[in-house]
């Protein structure tokens, strides 16, 4: 079994590497930006771990409880989408099967309308930067439908929403595929983090930019990361330079590319529930 302390841990480990990373555009230990610092990204992550990893609870309830947390402690949103993402891949690994991803299928099936509102209000909470309205299932009013609907009528505009509706396709395809691939060429922590980062950044329109400034925008910053991957893949640890340089142009013009980045840490969490359940079943 693996339990609580456990899952906590390895979603702190997941939250330093991803910070530790120069993420072009992002909150990173190279440089702040938009409002945050690397240490509100990491106050955030110690005081979201206990409700996070905590024993027995939904998935909802897991998401709410961190949210409040994070909220008390620092007064803003700096990881809605980490807790999206990482609350069902916790409360999977803590079912002890080996398979994590097949039991977050199960769970994922079970969401119902309790998770619906808990994960309502801790959205509004969170209060994240481009929430617009939605003609059905809308964040600000009472959840009339269970999470997995509710995140099927985001999904084609939230890839954070998609993974719900993917048994999280992209994490287990896109962002573990990148991590196995940095690892073959070497790479040690925290440039896997970058490899992830990038991956996802060139490979889906970033929809925390695509919110805030269209499609357009997050096209476009994508269109640059695709160039900023194959310089990495190259040059590898050679091009911190070119990576800070990348860094400042988009925050030069505001892209925060948030999702990229969520999705880097949810990558990270499910390698390392996947490790602890493996050696679990031995």
């Amino acid at each position: 079994m693996i339990n609580p302390a456990e899952i906590g841990e390895a979603f702190l480990a997941a939250c330093r590497e991803e910070i530790e990373a120069p993420k072009p555009g992002n909150v990173h230990v190279f440089g702040a930006g938009h409002g945050m610092t690397a240490e509100d990204f990491l106050k955030s992550a110690e005081v979201a771990a206990p409700a996070l990893s905590a024993r027995g609870a939904s998935i909802g309830t897991r998401i709410l409880a961190a949210v409040e947390a994070t909220r008390a402690a620092l007064g803003m949103n700096t990881n809605l989408g980490i807790l999206l993402l990482c609350a069902p891949l916790a409360a999977a690994a803590e079912r002890g099967d080996a398979d994590l991803r097949a039991a977050l299928a199960a769970l994922l099936k079970k969401l119902d309308r309790d998770d619906a509102e808990q994960v309502f209000r801790a959205i509004r909470l969170a209060n994240p930067g481009g929430l617009g309205e939605a003609v059905r299932y809308d964040v600000r009013g009472p959840a009339t439908v269970g999470l997995l609907q509710a995140m099927a009528e985001a999904a084609e505009r939230d890839t954070v929403a998609c993974q719900y509706v993917s048994n999280f396709h992209d994490v287990f395809a896109t962002g573990l595929e990148a991590l196995e691939a940095a690892r073959q060429c070497g790479l040690m922590s925290p440039w896997r983090a970058v490899a992830i980062y990038l991956q996802f950044l060139s490979a889906i329109p970033d929809t925390h930019i695509a919110r805030k400034f269209g499609l357009a925008a997050a096209r476009e910053v994508q269109r640059e990361a695709s160039e900023m991957l194959m310089t990495f893949q190259a040059r590898k640890v050679d091009c911190l330079t070119d990576l800070l340089a990348f860094d400042a142009r988009l925050k030069s013009r505001q892209r925060n590319p948030g999702t990229s980045a969520d999705l880097t840490v949810a990558t990270l969490f499910a390698d390392r529930l996947r490790e602890h359940l493996a050696q679990a079943s031995q």
